[in-house]
């Protein structure tokens, strides 16, 4: 099989992945220092633009599968092109990734489907945009979102008047190119935050774990937004049985009909996010493919064999599959480079404690346990001809502690981190902070 992309998601898929007895080999694109290393794993250097390189690939390696990974890909039309040639691809295709590469569009769905979802309002002036928060009726809409892909950094979340227009000048303004041609304006909600994934074969859709992500830089979720600082699993407002109730029927539910009756259509991963309110689920955003770092902080405690359920996502056949989950806690934890956002690193040396390597990892999750997951990282040669380990980007890994209490699986995460040396290194010391303050109140 081949997986496209190169970060922690992609990692964690491959990690995954190669646990299971029906996967002989393979092939990440790009990839990076991790999978690099990976058991039944080899990175080939195309870009993941080359569309054509992929399917030349996967033809002469005779490739049985084709996981997509990343967001932009998926908008330009990887599925169309690699399906036209005969090849099985586990995604959407362009049109139905429009539910992540347009907001406007995502919104106007969420409407026709009756799904609950805050207040919005779409244009492609600046001026009418800037009017419309302006209005005192309005005082709702402060929620500026550029429409199109922005690497997740084109969302802002603002407090006056003041603040919209300063986002809204942003947006059109440039910073985020074609993704800022058209704004969204929506209602600022207020509640807890929950990211649902679920798979659908086209028919069917089957939830596969919820996560709660960090997005803002500094503790106490501070600063400004990344494209996330870690994540934990499961959730406990999700285990409110009122709560997932809730999203069962007023989201799950209506989605689902809306893809037996063929209103919708959508195949692959579809990540729901929510804002929980008083106990009532709103939808902020759709997403057409796993989330990262929510992927890393789930996958580690699904105990079933991935392949037959991508498998049956492609093949049609997920109506009454069933999978078995650790009742472990996870929080993964990114390790970045300390001027991140704002800055990336590059060539960095990077040495990782050889107890803390991936080595002979059980199939199942193991309290106490702890594993890396390379994002920003390469692996280079130096004058001898030796592979070196170097920095890559801004989030460098992604760390994942499993334990009987989110205090333990976090503390699995911060002991693996320790075990990690460069330059430049910083992280979160507070993920899962929420789950934990819930847990002492009880």
């Amino acid at each position: 099989m081949i997986i496209v992309g190169a970060g922690g998601r992609e990692h964690a898929l491959a990690w995954k992945l190669a646990r299971s007895p029906q996967v002989d080999a393979i092939i990440c694109v790009p990839g990076n220092g991790g999978t690099a290393a990976l058991e039944k794993t080899k990175n080939v250097a195309l870009a993941l633009t080359d569309f054509a390189g992929i399917a030349n690939l996967a033809a002469e390696m005779k490739i049985d599968l084709i996981i997509i990974g990343p967001d932009n890909p998926l908008a330009e039309g990887i599925v169309d092109f690699l399906e036209a040639k005969g090849l099985v691809v586990f995604g959407p295709t362009r049109d139905q990734a429009k539910l992540e590469w347009s907001k406007s569009h995502a919104k106007e769905v969420m409407k026709k489907l009756g799904l609950p979802s805050a207040r919005f309002y779409s244009t492609n002036n600046l001026d009418q945009a800037l009017a419309f928060v302006q209005k005192a009726e309005n005082s709702w809409a402060r929620v500026i979102k550029a429409d199109g892909l922005a690497l997740g950094k084109g969302v802002f979340v603002c407090d006056s008047v003041a603040e919209c227009e300063e986002a809204l000048a942003s947006v059109f303004g440039g910073t985020f190119g074609e993704a800022g041609k058209v704004v969204v304006i929506e209602e600022r909600l207020e509640g807890e935050e929950l990211s649902l994934l679920a798979v659908s074969d086209g028919k069917t859709l089957l939830e596969l774990g919820c996560a709660q992500d960090h997005k803002r830089r500094f503790a106490g979720d501070e600063g400004p937004n990344t494209g996330g600082m870690g994540a934990y699993s499961p959730v406990p407002l999700y285990e409110d049985r009122a709560v997932a109730e809730r999203i069962k029927n007023e989201v799950l539910k209506p989605i689902e009909e809306a893809l037996k009756s063929g209103t919708l259509s959508f195949k692959g991963v579809l990540f729901i996010g929510l804002m929980i309110v008083s106990g009532a689920p709103y939808i902020l955003e759709f997403n057409a493919r796993l989330g990262d770092p929510e992927t890393q902080a789930i996958l580690v405690r699904l105990n079933s064999d991935l392949l037959p359920l991508l498998n049956a996502c492609t093949g049609g056949t997920l109506q009454g599959f069933q999978l078995d989950w650790s009742p472990l806690k996870s929080v993964c934890v990114s390790v970045v480079a300390k001027d991140y956002p704002a800055r990336s690193s590059s060539g960095e040396a990077i040495t990782i404690d050889a107890s803390a390597r991936a080595g002979k990892n059980d199939h199942r999750a193991r309290a106490d346990s702890a594993v890396i997951f390379h994002a920003g990282t390469m692996l280079v040669q130096d004058k001898e001809g030796r592979d070196c380990l170097v920095t890559a980007g801004g989030r460098i890994f992604s760390v994942v502690g499993l334990g009987t209490t989110m205090e333990a699986a976090r503390n699995a995460a911060h002991c693996a981190i320790g075990k990690i040396e460069f330059a430049s290194i910083d992280f979160r010391r507070d993920i899962g902070w929420r789950a934990l303050e819930q847990c002492a109140s009880k």
